[in-house]
């Protein structure tokens, strides 16, 4: 990611975290909800965006992009039981 603020629980570009949750090396339960151009996203039960972005309103989304600052390793990302439902 271009800038460490844009952590676990945050929208590159779009909407940063603070506090920065301690999510990792265990697994974390993500709601992520685009309906128009409102985005939120719960981690672990906890809000940590909501945000008007009309920028992304439609299209394709990703759930990771990239490693890192010049395509850095990162570390190994895993994903189960992902679930995507019309609005």
């Amino acid at each position: 990611r271009p800038d460490p603020s844009y952590g676990t629980g945050g929208i590159v570009n779009v909407a940063k975290v603070s506090p920065m949750p301690k999510a990792g090396g265990k697994w974390n339960t993500y709601e992520i909800t685009a309906k128009g151009s409102q985005l939120t996203v719960v981690l672990n039960g906890t809000q940590t965006v909501s945000v008007q972005d009309g920028q992304h309103a439609q299209g394709p989304f990703a759930l990771q992009f990239g490693n890192g600052p010049n395509d850095a390793s990162g570390g190994v990302i895993k994903w189960r039981k992902v679930q995507i439902k019309p609005l």
